[in-house]
């Protein structure tokens, strides 16, 4: 047997050896914390009885360029489209919780600030005494993140295959950096005991993302990292002088987790893991963050980017001044300009309404706007319409309130509203609150015994537009708080 068979037959065989004999090495998606707390804790209980009751699942991811990010205004990621799904399914509200550190997900957890982690962590022995995982998502397994030669274009591929780690024994008393809580340093260690040798491990702050550190080392601040080979490849994509081939580890399984006294929920989550699974949807959606490189790429390179930056649209300075002209939060009245239009100046409506936000032509005339096309006039007389809306709801104290109204009233007119007010006062509800009081009777409007109702003025009205348009903008501002810094 010569030299390099026998060096592959050793490789092989540490691996094996590994895998048999540690079951806690495997990495993930996002690699989480995998040393287990001495006296774990699950004092807080709240299982889906709890959950449906409230109303709301709340999820706790974290931030980078697969899980949950900002892109051109709208909130993407493989976690965050399936956790919508999810939601949806179960017939709840969705609220998501962004964990700074990576290590800090399974304490979050386990403390009740979310029911579930929406999160690629790998399925390990240690990790099942903090949490309940769910069925896996999809397999994956641990390499070596390494840069190629500076002139590795120029080279012939054997002679750059020379000058890179091809085996794990290359890794005797070389350098690797990784976060020290995570299943990559762990998976290092054993290879250690296994090699009977060191590997110089490094760390990095826990709150670099595994694509993060991938990138320290396409760009030269650290020789080599370890990650999970799906990651590892999108970010070949955008830089290629990265080798990734040398394989660390077996396959591994990805899911994600609850509590451990929450069956309930893990049951119904498993149970639409299972069927979501057998949907097209489903791969679409993996293949959209792990598959699709040219997506990957335009994506990191947009300045619209929210890693790239404090961007949401080219639009930003703009409606930053006439935001603090209606007194709101410029990152709202994003969130208003993308639900009307997608930042699109030229979009227009099957109803005539065009521009920015989305000005009847009727409305634009008597605001004095005479071009809904051009960016500034479009925003000028939006805002001055909100004003003039907004003024006509003074009754309704509270400011989140009447900003609701508002939104209402711009959506469906002003008089539905009032119509709404006026039979959630007949029944008894508050008129001067929006939520479960007002919007309970703006989705009746559309009912006939309601908009027959003598206290309507103005008849019928598909209710569930100003409903949802409502509730988008809010939900959609809750996301640009937390990428976007006032």
């Amino acid at each position: 047997m010569n030299l390099q068979k026998l060096s592959f037959f050793i490789t092989v065989l540490f691996i094996f050896t590994a895998c048999q004999q540690q079951r806690t090495n495997t990495g993930e998606k996002e690699d989480v914390l995998t040393t287990v707390p001495d006296e774990p804790a699950f004092e807080f209980r709240k299982d889906l009885d709890a959950i449906r009751k409230d109303g709301v699942l709340h999820a706790i991811t974290i931030y980078n360029s697969f899980s949950y990010f900002l892109y051109r205004g709208k909130p993407m990621g493989f976690e965050y489209e399936l956790l919508s799904r999810l939601a949806k399914d179960l017939g709840l509200e969705l609220k998501i919780t962004v964990a700074e550190d990576i290590d800090d997900l399974f304490k979050m957890l386990n403390n009740g600030e979310g029911d579930l982690i929406a999160f690629g962590l790998t399925i390990t022995e240690p990790r099942k005494e903090l949490v309940s995982f769910t069925e896996s998502h999809y397999n994956t397994y641990q390499t070596l993140v390494q840069r190629k030669p500076e002139n590795w274009r120029s080279l012939p591929p054997y002679k750059v295959e020379k000058q890179l780690i091809s085996n794990t024994l290359e890794l005797i008393n070389d350098t690797v950096w990784t976060r020290e809580n995570s299943s990559y340093a762990e998976r290092l260690k054993n290879l250690e005991n296994e090699m009977g040798a060191d590997i110089k491990i490094q760390y990095v702050p826990g709150n670099l993302t595994t694509d993060e550190i991938i990138k320290m080392v396409a760009d030269g601040e650290i020789d080599r990292t370890v990650a999970d080979y799906n990651i590892a490849a999108i970010n070949k994509t955008y830089n290629p002088n990265l080798h990734i081939e040398t394989r660390i580890s077996f396959a591994q399984r990805i899911a994600w987790a609850v509590r451990k006294n929450s069956p309930d929920l893990l049951e119904a989550v498993n149970n639409w893991i299972e069927e979501e699974k057998q949907t097209d949807d489903y791969y679409v959606i993996y293949n959209k963050y792990f598959k699709n490189k040219k997506s990957y790429t335009r994506r990191i390179r947009s300045d619209f980017y929210s890693k790239n930056g404090n961007k949401i649209s080219k639009y930003d300075d703009l409606i930053k001044d006439y935001a603090a002209d209606i007194n709101w939060d410029w990152r709202f009245l994003c969130s208003q300009v993308y639900q009307e239009s997608r930042f699109n100046p030229k979009a227009e409506s099957w109803a005539g309404a065009g521009g920015l936000i989305q000005l009847m032509p009727t409305t634009a005339e008597a605001l004095e706007v005479e071009d809904v096309f051009n960016p500034e006039e479009n925003l000028e007389g939006g805002v001055t319409y909100l004003k003039r809306i907004r003024n006509r709801f003074d009754a309704v104290k509270d400011s989140i309130q009447k900003i609701k109204f508002t939104l209402a009233a711009f959506n469906s007119g002003p008089g539905h509203v009032f119509d709404a007010m006026r039979l959630a006062e007949k029944h008894g509800k508050n008129p001067h609150i929006w939520d479960d009081h007002v919007e309970e009777f703006m989705l009746k409007l559309s009912e006939k015994q309601y908009y027959l109702d003598p206290v309507v003025d103005h008849g019928f009205v598909r209710g569930s537009q100003p409903y949802t348009y409502v509730k988008d903008i809010f939900m959609r501002y809750d996301h640009y708080k937390k990428f976007i810094s006032k």
